[in-house]
């Protein structure tokens, strides 16, 4: 079986799905799997030992530019590519109007949620084979139980195998150490400043160097302030990739509700995940590891009610 997988934003998304390919390869051992991704988490799916080819898009830089020939030739070349591959399906796992369309450029059919599963019942016209998923489950769930319905092994009874391999690191800290990922797409995300600081210190007390992740210059300043007051460090600018090496040597994961800090826990740390507002029910922390989530929408989290969760996961 040849498959392409839709799955393409945003960063916690593609981590979620990841699963997939391990129940798809139980099933189908020879199945020749390649994933349809935006272009800054490419890394994400080529982490996977079980994924073939990754088609990095630029839908998100395209969609702005629909006017320039550049952009239209650039479309015209990832489809050409696609139909080249001769798939038997495609299995969109992200259910939208956009992954639909895309989903069908590779002319084969199409497999995804039925018009109650989604949150743009539009897309369902696009589909071949549907299944009802109920969209009540948690994101890791909703995408196992759609492929085994659509591809006919049925509900996967065991517990999700995320299998990434992070590659080797091109940075890390001389000593044992700890991650903290105070930085989020929306302000309403941010926990306050002072709080990572008193995380960061608890961190040092266990022998374990605070290193403070970021991804922008106003991310940066931010981290550079937190990780002054807790006596921490500060990685350079490090690619998606990179950035997972670094995840995947730490002692310990604290972050907001974010891309990186899902990818934590999928690459089994134990992890400690802070939501301001968002509910974790539906996404919330899962990984092979000690994982935890907190707070939820309009219930930002306590400084000590994180540091008392974080003391319960350090138990042995």
């Amino acid at each position: 079986m040849r498959l392409l997988i839709v799955k393409t934003s945003s960063m916690g998304d593609v981590v979620h799905a990841m699963p997939v390919v391990n129940d798809i390869r139980r099933c189908y051992n020879d199945a020749h799997i390649d994933w349809l991704v935006e272009a800054p988490f490419a890394a994400i799916p080529q982490m996977h030992p079980g994924v073939g080819r990754v088609f990095p898009m630029a839908w998100r830089k395209w969609r702005g530019q629909l006017l320039k020939r550049a952009t239209w030739a650039a479309m015209r070349q990832l489809r050409t590519e696609l139909r080249e591959m001769h798939y038997d399906a495609v299995l969109d796992l992200q259910g939208l109007v956009k992954s639909a369309l895309w989903a069908r450029q590779a002319g084969v059919p199409v497999l995804g949620y039925d018009r109650r599963s989604l949150r743009e019942p539009l897309a369902a016209w696009a589909y071949e084979r549907t299944a009802a998923v109920s969209r009540e489950l948690h994101a890791v769930q909703r995408c196992r139980l759609l492929a085994g319905a659509v591809l006919g092994y049925g509900a996967p009874q065991d517990e999700p195998d995320f299998g990434l391999r992070a590659p080797a690191a091109s940075w890390k800290p001389r000593s044992a150490y700890a991650v903290l990922i105070p930085n989020a797409s929306r302000k309403e995300k941010l926990w306050p400043e002072r709080h990572w600081v008193a995380v960061g210190r608890r961190m040092r007390e266990l022998g374990w160097m605070p290193v403070v992740l970021w991804g922008s210059e106003g991310e940066q300043t931010l981290a550079e302030r937190i990780a002054a007051g807790c006596e921490g460090d500060v990685p350079p600018f490090l690619k998606v990739g990179e950035m997972a090496a670094v995840l995947a040597g730490a002692q310990h994961v604290v972050g907001l509700d974010t891309g990186f800090t899902h990818l934590a826990a999928a690459l089994g740390r134990p992890t400690l995940g802070i939501y301001c507002d968002h509910e974790p029910g539906l996404a919330g922390i899962t990984g092979p590891g000690k994982v935890a989530s907190i707070g939820g929408k309009g219930q930002v989290p306590s400084r000590t009610d994180v540091l008392a969760l974080l003391e319960q996961q350090l138990k042995p």
